[in-house]
């Protein structure tokens, strides 16, 4: 029996008022596995676009390698010379995608994309720059955590995370 404590004694509450009291804490309940889902949802977006880019320049094992002198660069790519590891393969021309500005003959580690001439550049700044998308999706789940579910100091450190590999990536590139 629900009861509550006056300064008289015990206090029956009605039955409406008990429903209404687990019908908000049921609606309370629902709003934060949904604000939730949407953080875990933005979270997912982040990694499944990051990790197109990602696995080439992470698990480089078993994948042709070697290094990209660049000869020019357009709006978003640039292209020139890969020269293969492996001695026995010819050189042939690349893309990369263009992260910064780099200058003409500037040589870079990259590996191939199975079945293409785009190449990603590999190491840790080919990494850090593989996962910006990431880094930008932890920087909004700390707005969606600080605002939705008033989560301030695990959005901080959400927040903090994204922005250390944003800064990263820049730093190294």
């Amino acid at each position: 029996m629900a009861t509550a404590t006056s300064g008289k004694g015990p206090v029956r509450r009605s039955r409406t008022r008990r429903m209404g009291e687990s019908a908000f804490g049921l609606v309370l309940v629902g709003r934060n596995v949904l604000i939730t889902a949407i953080a875990m949802l933005l979270m997912t977006g982040g990694v499944w676009t990051s990790w197109g880019t990602a696995q080439h320049a992470m698990l480089t094992k078993g994948r042709e390698q070697g290094t990209m002198a660049v000869e020019r660069c357009r709006q978003q790519v640039c292209s020139g010379r890969f020269t293969p590891r492996d001695a026995s393969r010819p050189g042939r021309q690349v893309v990369m995608a263009r992260a910064v500005n780099p200058a003409k003959g500037q040589r870079f580690p990259v590996s191939v994309k199975p079945g293409t001439d785009e190449v990603v550049r590999t190491g840790l700044p080919g990494v850090l720059y593989a996962w910006i998308p990431f880094g930008g999706s932890l920087l909004l789940v700390a707005l969606v955590i600080a605002g939705g579910l008033r989560m301030r100091r695990t959005a901080w450190v959400v927040a903090l995370l994204g922005a250390a590999l944003l800064g990263g990536a820049y730093a190294t590139l």
